[in-house]
């Protein structure tokens, strides 16, 4: 089984991370990886970094996860990984050099949607924006991204097959008919674009718990926890050495119902799904 290795290639420097991980393999110069790459189907596989209001963003190391997957479905497909600076500029210079060095088969978006608690598979796109600032403070004031474009259009991907792919994660995961107004909509518009993939699907993910939640022992007098440790701790009684159970959760921390791990196994699977639809065509 020959070793595989992930070579990092970092943008300008600016206040958000830009980084691409493109699948190199020791031994073999980069010419003739490019060569090989023509002959196998690409996936190009992009995230967001923060923005305002969200300072963490959940796509960032679910992209890394995801291009570092090594399934039997996969073998035979190039993935690269990308997460976009959020903001319009950072879309617009990077998916078309994207697009012209990868030439991908299909693209694997995915973006934040802070306020939902389950996974949106994104069956359109909307001319249409926001008058929000992106993560560089610039504003397009205009109310669509293309004049004398349609409303909308049709995400160029299977989605019902990648909404049961998603589902045998055992997640809660639905179709979605409006993107927003946001930089995930914008993105979605590019990438249905003509001159892009012939696959583009984006996925809206939730908050997720970046902890989980501590093991609870329920009494009649009060709820403690155990002491994590290496091994079993006891006292002088021999008991289990107990701390005082943490402070309760916020409100918006106790909606977040998804884990890390959650977003993983529905995202690989969603993965594996489209390179099955690039099989196919």
């Amino acid at each position: 089984m020959r070793a595989l290795s992930f070579k990092r290639e970092y943008g300008k420097p600016t206040t958000i991370c830009q980084t691409s991980w493109i699948l190199d393999t020791p031994g073999i110069d980069r010419g003739t990886q490019v060569e090989r790459s023509q002959l196998t189907p690409t996936i190009l596989v992009t995230g967001f970094g923060p923005f305002p209001g969200a300072p963490f963003n959940p796509t960032i190391n679910l992209v890394e996860r995801l291009t570092k997957l090594r399934r039997p479905a996969l073998a035979n497909v190039r993935i690269v990984g990308h997460v976009f600076a959020t903001s319009y500029a950072a879309v617009d210079r990077d998916l078309p050099a994207l697009i012209a060095e990868h030439k991908p088969d299909a693209l694997l978006m995915f973006g934040l949607a802070a306020r939902t608690k389950f996974i949106r598979i994104e069956t359109r796109a909307r001319n249409a924006l926001a008058l929000l600032p992106d993560a560089s403070g610039k504003v397009l004031r205009r109310s669509v991204i293309a004049d004398g474009e349609p409303v909308d259009r049709m995400m160029p991907a299977p989605q019902r097959r990648l909404l049961a792919a998603a589902r045998t994660a055992g997640v809660p995961v639905r179709l979605s008919r409006d993107a927003g107004r946001y930089l995930c909509n914008y993105l979605c518009w590019r990438a249905s674009e003509s001159g892009g993939p012939r696959l583009a699907a984006f996925v809206h993910v939730p908050l997720v718990k970046r902890h989980p939640r501590p093991k609870t022992i329920h009494s009649a007098h009060s709820r403690t926890r155990v002491r994590p440790s290496a091994g079993p701790s006891t006292g002088s009684s021999g008991n289990p050495v107990l701390w005082p159970l943490a402070p309760r959760l916020r409100g918006d921390e106790r909606r977040m119902a998804l884990t890390a791990g959650d977003l993983f196994r529905a995202g690989q699977n969603i993965l594996v799904a489209l390179a099955a639809a690039v099989n196919r065509t």
